[in-house]
């Protein structure tokens, strides 16, 4: 079986990178640029950073902000209208997974009209044609949205998440610039984190893992566990490590896959709004401990990566323990709850059904039932 990698075609790193924005323009001819970005990072200023570039060199753009936390099928049908209307030709997309996720579906949608209906998109859509053509600047240190070929929907009508894998889909250019990322609350930094650490993690030990993306996830691992508490506190050097982490786990994750934790996260904020990243630290360990039997030695890697001394002296069994440990401390020190006090027993079929049948669940190290999945969620409760 032959192994593929999908990157952005060129990607810009390091504090300032966004001062590259306009001369891409140019270069690639955009005439009218549609700029997604959530009301949130309008409100704060965030979004002008790019915007007052493009004034600056006459470039003429549309704002579109019509972007929930986790945005849904109605947002990108707007979106899908407001693009038409004002003629643009182009995407920049400034934010999170959201602002990410949904300028990613619009795209895809205005080159294969085929695929208007959001819901034909679920899984791996056999789309045609390349999205618009889409620069990327994310302003969190987690989804690595910029980077990946997926992206997630929210069918409020339905009180779920899909996931949606295309090729097409991956923005031509990523900006990661750490300055876009200063003003994160401590919260966010924390959750955007700890979702990275997911990505890290699961897709290292995902049953697609191969050299190439190994590569990429103990890098990750690693960087995460050296930056995050330091990015929670704003110290910039962290801001800066956490950027680059992300990304790299979203060069591997992307092209592998992840497993339950994530099967499990879509579900909880499909049906709480429970936020991605959180959801995700709470599930991480749980999984983890699930998991541990099918993983080998990889444990070993993953508790060296998170700065685990002496792992080569220990028992198997000590360095899987010593691994979920880590975990669970970095989670702790950061803050994130271990508990989700809204989910309720009489949810738990309907909340595992829709685990077992997301796009995620497939690639999990552990074959799961909709059973154990019941019990996984219990443990949060």
């Amino acid at each position: 079986m032959a192994n593929r990698i999908i990157l952005n075609t060129v990607s810009y790193h390091g504090k300032g990178a966004i001062a590259e924005i306009p001369g891409i323009a140019k270069a690639k001819g955009f005439k009218h640029i549609f700029v997604c970005s959530d009301p949130d990072l309008i409100k704060f200023g965030v979004t002008a950073k790019v915007t007052d570039l493009l004034d600056k060199a006459s470039l003429p753009y549309t704002v579109y902000s019509d972007i929930k936390p986790n945005p849904t099928i109605e947002n990108v049908t707007g979106g899908v209208e407001a693009f038409k209307k004002c003629g643009a030709d182009s995407m920049i997309a400034i934010g999170g997974g959201s602002s990410m996720d949904t300028a990613k579906a619009i795209g895809i949608i205005i080159t294969n009209p085929e695929f208007a209906d959001v819901r034909s998109l679920e899984g791996v859509a056999p789309t045609k044609n390349h999205a618009v053509p889409t620069v990327a600047v994310p302003t969190t240190a987690g989804t690595a949205a910029e980077v990946t070929i997926n992206y997630v929907i929210t069918d409020a009508e339905k009180e779920r998440k899909f996931v949606c894998v295309d090729e097409h889909d991956i923005p031509d250019v990523a900006i990661v610039d750490p300055e876009m990322m200063y003003t994160m609350p401590k919260s966010l930094t924390a959750a955007t984190g700890m979702d990275a650490l997911t990505h890290a993690i699961e897709g290292y030990t995902t049953k697609a893992a191969w050299e190439m993306t190994d590569m990429f996830h103990l890098e990750a691992i690693r960087l995460i566990s050296k930056n995050l508490r330091g990015a929670v506190d704003n110290i910039p050097e962290n801001r800066e490590g956490m950027a680059l982490a992300q990304y790299i786990a979203g060069m591997g994750f992307s092209n592998v896959g992840l497993g339950i934790a994530h099967s499990i996260a879509h579900t909880l904020g499909a049906h709480y709004d429970t936020p991605h990243g959180v959801a995700c630290a709470m599930m991480l360990p749980i999984v983890m401990e699930y998991n541990q039997d099918f993983t080998g030695e990889r444990y070993r890697e993953i508790a060296r990566a998170m700065g685990v001394e002496g792992v080569d002296a220990m028992s198997q069994a000590e360095y899987r323990k010593a691994a979920i440990d880590a975990v669970k401390k970095l989670s702790a020190d950061v803050g994130i709850p271990a508990k989700n006090d809204k989910i309720k027993e009489e949810d738990l079929d309907r909340l595992a059904e829709d685990a077992y049948a997301d796009a995620c669940r497939p690639g999990n190290p552990r074959d799961t039932s909709v059973e154990e999945l019941k019990e996984l969620y219990r443990k949060i409760m």
